[in-house]
């Protein structure tokens, strides 16, 4: 890897293009360096792993609304269109709005893969954008499998290098500002674009994909699940724009009015960002890892963790014991500063405890996860998140006992870029009313790489079967699970068949909304 050291410059320094970030991630896009065997089995493993919890939503509101405003756009010129989750795959739409629709599926139920360091990332949400491109141009431009293999592997090296350097939500920046110069840079990468137009692209991505934060703090909306699709939208219309001749603001990152000198560490700010150098294959995507279970990633291993105490201390399953007194006095959950701060206590936010607090609020509430986990010994990627679930009165009553507090310890190895020691754990105290007290920790998930049972292709397969089944037909999983264990293979026709169509009748049975379009 490269080291590029990054920092505010003046105007009249005149930074020269070549030494500004946004050509060195340019640099690295067009680089057309082979992608490894071992990268690119994950790779197919990750568009299984979207394609499962996009099922798994299609017939949710947020995405019901999102896939409508997409059907509403047919295919645009100069190529074939491109493919909707749910809907025919002769239905083809204009790419930014696949990409729009696709992405909000795949975020919807906050399910997919995760990559955390200095920033926090779901670098699954690269695909959809790279895959709405590469299946409208597929024809036009000769594309292959192999072709869109290279741009996913770029997203993800782009947006993962980026996360462990530079810190957003240190400054109430959402994450997505990393996710739409890394989606510009795939679909760069995808298209074997030149290095000028790839940087056009990224500053322009950049430039109208900066948010804060408030789309996850509080109440949370269904925002939340659009906020990623919205910059994979903004980096197809960035490549479009830049492949048409348009610019960018520049330096977006260094300029003394750009993204470091005022929405990040400010004027004297620095960072080092490293990217492969040439000739250096793209392997960021083996430092990620998916979920087994529909919630923060920062829960997972907390929810494992909780399973076994339910395994383990039967009476906790309970509220109250024989003589009618409260079994369980206070839990307490020690753990990193993000956990602490943004899923738990240490937000303030007083939804995190509100039993009526909407799904995407729940699902970013620890002491209400691990609660439900605690009692049920489970989690459900919808039960656990009914209303008469979060209501129910013992739940309410031990959930308000729940309470985390930052350890210096877990902080420290959650920012450990050495896989060994990094831990998004934590450590639990139980205080029963007997005075028992019970104590057990958890680093990792378990199926994290290093966990007790790390996810592989079977695991994957399986994700997408249990999370399809109610909704796709049986020779439509098949068919999907065909197309992507095959893709380095597929041929330009072939790349519409990555997607996946609902069951007759499902989509035509829910209501949908109506707005402009």
């Amino acid at each position: 890897m490269q080291q590029h050291h990054v920092r505010v410059h003046r105007s009249d320094e005149n930074l020269a293009r070549t030494d500004q970030l946004a050509w060195k991630i340019a640099e690295c896009a067009a680089d057309p360096v082979p992608v490894t065997d071992e990268v690119t089995e994950m790779i197919i493993n990750r568009v299984i792993d979207n394609a499962a919890v996009a099922a798994a939503s299609l017939t949710r509101r947020p995405v019901v609304a999102a896939r409508s405003q997409a059907l509403a756009h047919p295919r645009s010129f100069n190529g074939v269109g491109s493919t909707v989750f749910g809907a025919q795959r002769s239905r083809r739409v204009s790419p930014e709005w696949a990409a729009w629709a696709n992405g909000v599926a795949v975020r919807e139920l906050d399910y997919h893969d995760t990559f955390l360091a200095a920033e926090y990332s779901h670098p699954g949400d690269n695909i959809p954008p790279v895959v709405a491109v590469a299946q409208h141009l597929a024809m036009s431009r000769g594309l292959t499998g192999r072709d869109l293999v290279r741009g996913i592997a770029t997203g993800y090296e782009v947006q993962i290098d980026l996360v462990k350097a530079i810190s957003l939500h240190a400054h109430k920046i959402d994450h997505v500002a990393h996710l739409g110069p890394s989606a510009a840079a795939g679909i760069g990468t995808l298209l074997g674009l030149d290095p000028a137009t790839i940087f056009q692209s990224v500053g322009q991505a950049l430039h109208t994909t900066t948010a804060t934060r408030q789309s996850r703090k509080g109440e949370i909306s269904s925002w939340k699940a659009y906020a990623p699709a919205f910059a994979g939208k903004m980096a197809v219309e960035a490549v479009d724009r830049a492949m048409r001749g348009e610019t960018s603001p520049t330096p977006i990152y260094e300029g003394e009015d750009g993204v470091i000198a005022w929405l990040l560490d400010g004027p004297g700010a620095a960072y080092d960002v490293s990217l492969p150098e040439a000739g250096e294959a793209k392997r960021a995507i083996l430092d990620s890892y998916t979920k087994e279970h529909s919630a923060e990633y920062q829960a997972q291993a907390l929810i494992d963790l909780a399973r076994k105490l339910h395994r383990e201390h039967p009476a906790l399953r309970q509220a109250q014991g024989p003589d009618g007194r409260d079994i369980v006095e206070s839990i307490v959950i020690h753990t990193s500063h993000h956990t602490h701060n943004v899923i738990g206590s240490g937000a303030n936010d007083p939804q995190k405890y509100d039993p009526t607090a909407s799904r995407e609020t729940l699902d970013h509430s620890i002491p209400y996860i691990f609660t439900v986990a605690l009692q049920d010994g489970s989690w459900h990627h919808v039960d656990s998140y009914r209303p008469e679930r979060a209501g129910r009165a013992d739940t309410v009553a031990l959930w308000n006992r729940v309470r985390t507090t930052e350890d210096p310890e877990w902080t420290r190895r959650y920012h450990s870029l050495d896989p060994a020691e990094q831990a998004f754990g934590g450590r639990v105290e139980i205080l029963l009313a007997d005075g028992t007290r019970i104590v057990d920790e958890l680093a990792v998930a378990d199926a994290h790489p290093l966990g007790a049972k790390p996810f592989g292709r079977a695991e994957y397969i399986n994700k997408f079967r249990v999370l399809a089944a109610d909704v796709l037909e049986e020779g439509e999983i098949v068919r999907f699970l065909s197309a992507a264990q095959r893709l380095p293979s597929l041929a330009a026709e072939e790349l519409g068949e990555l997607t996946i169509v609902a069951a007759n009748g499902l989509l035509t049975s829910l209501p949908t909304p109506v707005g402009i379009f």
